[in-house]
């Protein structure tokens, strides 16, 4: 019991090999892993009014004018994270210039 336990003791190499081969798995399993849904983002209707800036009646009649498309799910609203990005990069506006700017 009052034996020195140095990093050359049999215990604590055994330990040592184990988290190595523990880490081993951990990255192969990660790196082979998939991720849920591939890989799709799911936003609640909090979410995506707080994303958007807008309300969450905002969203309800955006959703009625068949503006965002959504899931609904056991009474749940959805809404594809690459569905609203895609929505905002289509209606993006570029900005232009005016040659003038005298005339303010």
């Amino acid at each position: 019991m009052n034996e020195l336990i140095t990093k050359n003791n049999e215990r604590v190499t055994h330990f040592m090999k184990s988290l190595e081969r523990m880490t081993e798995g951990i990255e192969q399993l990660a790196a082979s892993c998939r991720p849920l849904l591939n890989g799709e983002h799911y936003l609640t209707d909090k979410e995506v009014s707080a994303l958007l800036k807008v309300s969450r009646r905002t969203l309800q009649d955006y959703r009625n004018e068949g503006l965002l498309p959504y899931i609904l799910l056991g009474g749940k609203i959805l809404y594809r994270e690459s569905d609203i990005k895609k929505i905002l990069e289509e209606e993006y506006r570029e900005a232009f210039r005016l040659k003038d700017r005298s005339a303010f």
